[in-house]
């Protein structure tokens, strides 16, 4: 194990993260909140480590191994997470604890968009932004923008990025150089962000809310500068931007490459897509439930109000944004509930979204139709086939350990919260939105996760981690093999 060069990158990367702690220290310089000095501070520690790590260890330039960018992954996140979390505790608005600093900047590089701060409304533009501006960053993954300067300083991104992506297919890149793929997502990640602030601009909102929204709208993270969330504009175009760019979010960015590639723009790429396809039907479906239920239900004034309230809510919630224009978990029987579980999903892979991801559950689906015509016929051979593509049985071997892995992980955290004293709703709904990287979840955790218990904040902070590394990256690292030589 090459723990020196590790050493080395990390603090490279902690050189590079501590930038990211200028913007809210300037938007505190235009808004005159007197929230500034505490990024400068943040800025000047984080600075003084990553010199610290990286000085002694400058000559060490030796390549990465798969095992070394498992570990540099979650290292990394682990140490900017906790980085992350230093302006939250130096500042005085909002007055948090140690707890609940280190869960407020997990939750946002995670997307995971559960917040422990109650007052939005009334704290310094400087934190707000800097909430998003985390969101934003972990959206794509860090690491991702970080292999694209790396390989400059002499670090090799292959295994990083094998690690960070998310999806069952890991080794495909848009581009023959990884770099090259790395630098392609970014420029679409913040064409799109460009995008859709100024859409929401447009719209009614202010610039500071317009781009702030934009970040977590595209990082499908789900925070907000306002208490009541998206609610807080009470505007059916705004809602209606934000179902849009979601949905786009939520595609496989690959996808957005290759209809929007040199060769020009082709849209039948996404529909060639079985993914694609999937997840759109899934969405029409969701919506289609929530608002024949509400509709009948009679909550709401007229069709059109329930079908925006309906549309919202189902996007919002199914692609693990966790954005609201209504208390969700008041809505009559089972759609709560229902919501809940189609987090579980998430969007596609390789997008900005949490969850198991679409093209996991079509492969399951697919494998469980392999098994019963199997059964019919023990002697038949049948292949998996994705858009016209036979997959390997390692690709659906390893979708289906992700799963039980999901499902252990899942199981244990929730018990653990139980262990605690939180109830079986509250408990079940934050272990799947931390999990899933939603959000915002069902009893207690409906609003906010300011009430629930210390230990119960850690156990969810390490939930978002799972959620956010899918599993295995964090998973690996407690296996006597993943230490051997």
């Amino acid at each position: 194990m090459q723990y020196r060069t590790i050493i080395r990158i990390t603090g490279l990367l902690m050189g590079l993260f501590s930038l990211s702690l200028l913007p809210p220290a300037l938007v505190a310089v235009i808004y005159k909140d007197g929230g500034g000095m505490a990024f400068i501070q943040a800025f000047v520690l984080c600075l003084i480590l990553g010199f610290s790590l990286w000085y002694p260890n400058r000559a060490h330039r030796k390549d990465l191994r798969t095992r070394e960018g498992f570990l540099l992954v979650v290292l990394f996140w682990v140490v900017l997470g906790s980085i992350g979390a230093v302006p939250f505790i130096f500042s005085g608005q909002p007055s948090l604890s140690l707890t609940d600093s280190f869960f407020e900047s997990f939750s946002a590089l995670t997307t995971t968009g559960a917040t422990v701060i109650v007052g939005l409304d009334s704290l310094p533009k400087a934190i707000l932004f800097y909430r998003h501006l985390l969101q934003w960053l972990g959206g794509m993954g860090i690491i991702v923008l970080a292999v694209a300067i790396l390989p400059v300083l002499g670090v090799g991104g292959m295994q990083l990025y094998r690690a960070e992506m998310p999806g069952p297919v890991k080794d495909s890149k848009m581009t023959p150089r990884i770099a090259e793929t790395a630098k392609a997502l970014w420029y679409i990640y913040l064409a799109l962000t460009v995008a859709c602030a100024f859409a929401y601009w447009l719209a009614g909102m202010d610039v500071f809310d317009a781009i702030c929204h934009s970040f977590s709208t595209i990082a499908i993270g789900g925070f907000s500068t306002h208490d009541a969330s998206m609610g807080y504009f009470d505007s059916p175009t705004i809602n209606l931007i934000c179902v849009v760019f979601l949905l786009i979010a939520a595609l496989n960015f690959s996808l957005h490459f290759a209809a929007f590639s040199r060769r020009g723009i082709n849209l039948r790429v996404y529909f060639r897509d079985a993914e694609f396809k999937v997840l759109i039907a899934i969405q029409l479906v969701l919506t289609a439930i929530c608002f024949v239920t509400l509709y009948g239900s009679g909550i709401y004034d007229s069709a059109e109000e329930t079908f925006d309230y309906a549309l919202f809510q189902a996007v919002s919630i199914s692609t693990t944004a966790g954005f609201g224009t209504e208390s969700f978990h008041a809505w009559p029987l089972f759609l709560p509930i229902l919501l809940i579980f189609s987090s579980f999903i998430g969007g596609s892979g390789g997008s900005t979204a949490g969850g198991i991801k679409v093209i996991r559950v079509i492969l399951l689906l697919l494998q469980g139709s392999r098994e019963l015509k199997r059964l019919v016929h023990p002697r038949g051979m049948f292949s998996i086939r994705i858009s016209g593509n036979a997959l390997p049985d390692r690709v659906i071997d390893a979708v289906w350990g992700f799963f039980s892995a999901y499902a252990l992980v899942f199981v244990v955290c929730m018990l653990i919260l139980m262990a605690q004293g939180m109830d079986a709703i509250t408990a079940f709904s934050a272990t799947a939105a931390c999990l899933n990287n939603l959000g915002p979840g069902l009893g207690e955790v409906a609003s906010n996760y300011a009430s629930i218990g210390d230990g119960e904040k850690w156990v969810l902070l390490f939930a978002m981690l799972f959620g956010r590394l899918e599993v295995f990256t964090l998973l690996i690292l407690f296996t006597p093999t993943f230490w051997k030589n």
